[in-house]
């Protein structure tokens, strides 16, 4: 339809009269509308704040975990937690480390929850770690054959772990409940306790969420969970150093310790035309430690005794074994740092190493 006419100025103005009633009611309308949510807001928001204290988390809670009995509690992740990159990155160094270790086993780990819980992997990784066989049924389908098997397999691993000081932060019912908090727990003190040839994320942290049953209703708090500190402070050994001070609060010195033990290592390398210019990198096979070991101590290493080009991590840590074993017979102390951790590229632990060497030999011609 065609638009009718204007026939006179004076209808203009009682048109727009018409609309601005129209849209002033609609306005008046959506306002209170709109102060009326406010205060259905305000209101909801005031009770949230009373009863807070007795409302489960935001955090989504699986309905399993809510069929707790009175004084119960369940332990799960956060959920920011788990996309935490060095979270995740500790689940994969573990999953590669426990395939690795049981590659002959044709055994292959996905998912730690679904794999360790029932005993049979816990079972099959100790038994090659700890070169002993447990006296356990090979194959258990009944939930209590699945405990009695993690039983032994737990009271194995605390028979090697207890005296050394590690605190146990699982148990039986925690990792055959799939609790993964536990099971890193467990694994990362086996990783420690048999010297992995891994690196593992430092200072990995978690936010637990605790639910508990009290009085019929479900309350939660969060706690942070500490899955990993240092390498040495799990390795037992506490003590710092100057090269902890260094890393933590003087990164802009490294560059120039840096370039005081590479000056002081290709002095001496210089002599059998090798050069070093990344300390992290060329001594990680070990030849450049066994090689300058001979040097400083003015004798010839026979190539017999190590891996002149080592190809595999193995022969690799043997060369920087032969090397720390050739530092003792130098009269050095045993060095601090692991060979795996040399081999892994840990540039603190390399440092430490060279240091060592440099204090000792420094003013060796």
């Amino acid at each position: 339809m065609s638009a009718a006419p204007v026939r006179s100025p004076t209808l203009r103005p009682h048109r727009m009269k018409k609309d601005e009633s129209f849209l002033g009611k609609l306005g008046g309308t959506l306002a209170r509308k709109k102060k009326a949510k406010e205060v259905s807001d305000l209101q909801e928001e005031g009770k949230n704040a009373i009863n807070a204290p007795m409302n489960p988390s935001t955090v989504d809670i699986h309905p399993e975990d809510t069929l707790l009995e009175e004084n119960e509690e369940r332990t799960m992740i956060d959920p920011n937690s788990k996309e935490d990159p060095k979270f995740k990155e500790l689940i994969k160094v573990l999953i590669d480390w426990i395939n690795d270790v049981l590659v002959e086993e044709r055994i292959i780990v996905k998912q730690l929850e679904e794999d360790l819980y029932d005993g049979q992997v816990l079972q099959k990784l100790l038994e090659k770690l700890a070169d002993r066989k447990l006296n356990v049924a090979e194959v258990t389908q009944s939930e209590i054959g699945q405990k009695q098997k993690l039983q032994t397999v737990l009271e194995a691993v605390h028979d090697l772990l207890r005296p050394h000081g590690w605190t146990i932060k699982w148990n039986i019912d925690s990792i055959h409940g799939k609790n993964l908090i536990s099971i890193l727990h467990l694994l990362v003190a086996l990783a420690m306790h048999f010297r992995a040839p891994i690196r593992l994320p430092e200072h990995v942290s978690v936010q637990v969420v605790v639910v508990r049953k009290r009085e019929g209703l479900l309350q939660t708090t969060h706690v942070t969970e500490e899955l990993t500190t240092t390498t040495e402070m799990m390795m037992g050994r506490f003590e710092r150093d100057a090269f902890d001070t260094l890393f933590d609060h003087a990164p802009d010195k490294l560059s120039v310790v840096k370039k005081s033990l590479i000056t002081f290592v290709n002095k001496h390398l210089n002599k059998l035309n090798l050069e070093v210019t990344e300390l992290e990198t060329q001594f990680a096979d070990g030849v450049y430690l066994v090689l300058l070991m001979g040097l400083l101590e003015d004798y010839f290493v026979p190539l017999h005794n190590f891996y002149l080009t080592p190809e595999s991590f193995d022969q690799k840590v043997h060369n920087v074994s032969f090397a720390f074993e050739l530092m003792q017979d130098g009269g050095l102390k045993k060095p601090k740092a692991r060979p795996e951790d040399v081999v892994n590229l840990d540039l603190k632990s390399t440092l430490r190493v060279l240091y060592n060497l440099f204090t000792k030999y420094k003013n060796v011609e």
